[in-house]
């Protein structure tokens, strides 16, 4: 009985060629949307409980799909630098690119309505954090050998449109349901919240958090 080939999950396989410190820290840069995903959303959920961070994670979830449904549809090949580097499926659109380029723009245009930023100019420098990352994941897939320049600025293309579409879907459309998830039993027992409404979400609980201090009985005594 033939055993079937392996097959890695290409969005954590990342190989470089041995004594390359420059392919090993673009390998590192190609590991960015695992730390996002899983060190960013997932302890956001943990400690904030937000459901623009929620809709966030799936609409990268839906990116994601829609990524592997275009590669199996187009089936284009990746380099032939794929053969050394075990990483012979399709390669079109580049799904790192896509993801990294999906999160800069739908973080950009969420720093703008209201993430706890008092100035212009808080937004503009936290907005515009993401997209060195996009274009160094984008630029490291190519270095590495994983896919051509097509391939990567296909996925940017891509990650770019349906970032801003997915933002656009909901903080016009399935906004209007937040308050009902807030009431809803799944959000009263996870303490699911929605605060994109609050001008300054950073002053408001600050000045909660000082507020409820004040309201409680002092327990250090004073001589």
């Amino acid at each position: 009985m033939t055993t079937p080939p392996l097959k890695a999950v290409t969005l954590t396989l990342v190989r470089y060629q041995k004594g390359d410190q420059f392919g090993h820290f673009l390998a590192c840069i190609s590991l960015i949307p695992i730390f996002i995903s899983l060190g960013g959303f997932v302890s956001h959920f943990i400690f904030r409980r937000e459901l623009q961070a929620m809709f966030f994670a799936i609409g990268l979830l839906l990116s994601q799909f829609l990524n592997e449904l275009a590669k199996k549809s187009v089936q284009q090949d990746r380099p032939e630098s794929c053969a050394l580097l075990e990483m012979c499926d399709y390669g079109w659109p580049s799904s790192h690119a896509q993801y990294m380029f999906f999160f800069a723009v739908y973080f950009t245009l969420l720093t703008y309505i209201g993430i706890g930023l008092a100035s212009e100019r808080q937004k503009v420098i936290v907005g515009s954090i993401p997209w060195p990352l996009a274009f160094l994941t984008m630029y490291s897939r190519v270095y590495l050998g994983y896919h051509t320049v097509a391939q990567v600025f296909a996925g940017a293309i891509l990650g770019i449109v349906l970032g801003a579409l997915w933002f656009w879907v909901v903080n016009n459309l399935l906004i209007c349901y937040f308050p009902a998830i807030e009431e809803s039993e799944f959000g009263r027992l996870f303490y699911v919240k929605d605060s994109s409404h609050i001008p300054n979400v950073l002053k408001f609980e600050y000045d909660n958090a000082r507020a409820a201090r004040k309201n409680l009985a002092p327990k250090c005594a004073t001589d």
